[in-house]
């Protein structure tokens, strides 16, 4: 089937958020404001952050007036489609997530394989991303690496995935990220030095961009010698050489 001309359909923006209470002028650039006074029709990963966000933004808006949309864990496969009508009746749709890159380990990759299928433009905008801000400070290998997630929750499981990464960045030099949910980021940093090699390179990212921000790289060895306490804050986790 031909997909019909994209200059008849809207296109679909990702507009990056903030990583957390921060200026918006240090993590956005001005086009972001632009795009967000001027679109109607948005998805997003959370209704409550996204209209305060958009009301930091554009203080003029009326958010009742706005056609805003659900798009997370859980929303059914057959709703996607409805979520694209926009698109097919020529309006531009803004992709919010609750906090970075939306699509970037973030349910909007759904809607952006669909806008991709019936032929529609996707924009993508530059913002901040708490992986590549990591890996960035991390000072390991840059070239290869991967985004893993969460671990698995089971104990035996979460330590056999542990010794599984690691193993990766000894047999590739493939450096690894992973995360926990806030409240769990003290358990997560605890089995890692429990499990990892001594002269694995572990950096812990905390709070990126905001005014708490903490960056630290060592080896494990090092680490266990500090046994510092992690904050209930968004913290990343990158495993190296």
């Amino acid at each position: 089937m031909s997909k019909p001309a994209s200059g008849d359909l809207g296109a679909v923006y990702l507009i990056p958020n903030t990583l957390g209470e921060t200026s918006l002028d240090s993590s956005l650039p001005p086009v972001i404001t632009q795009l967000v006074g001027r679109i109607n029709h948005f998805v997003v990963e959370d209704e409550k952050s996204a209209r305060r966000f958009i009301k930091q933004l554009c203080p003029e808006r009326v958010i009742r007036e706005l056609n805003i949309r659900l798009l997370n864990e859980h929303t059914k496969h057959e709703e996607l489609e409805t979520l694209a009508v926009p698109l097919k009746e020529g309006h531009d749709i803004g992709v919010i997530s609750e906090a970075g890159c939306p699509a970037i380990a973030d349910p909007g990759a759904d809607l952006v394989r669909l806008a991709h299928q019936i032929g529609a433009p996707v924009r993508p905008l530059v913002g901040p991303c708490s992986m590549i801000l990591a890996l960035m400070a991390s000072g390991m290998n840059g070239q290869r690496w991967r985004f893993l997630g969460y671990p698995p929750i089971e104990d035996q499981a979460r330590k056999d995935f542990f010794r599984s990464i690691e193993k990766d960045i000894y047999s590739s030099n493939e450096t690894q990220i992973v995360m926990d949910t806030p409240y769990r980021s003290q358990k997560l940093f605890d089995e890692l030095l429990s499990t990892l090699r001594p002269e694995t390179r572990l950096c812990v990212a905390s709070a990126l961009t905001t005014d708490h921000e903490s960056i630290q790289s060592l080896l494990v060895k090092q680490w266990r010698s500090l046994s510092p306490s992690i904050a209930k804050v968004p913290t990343l986790f990158v495993l190296g050489r």
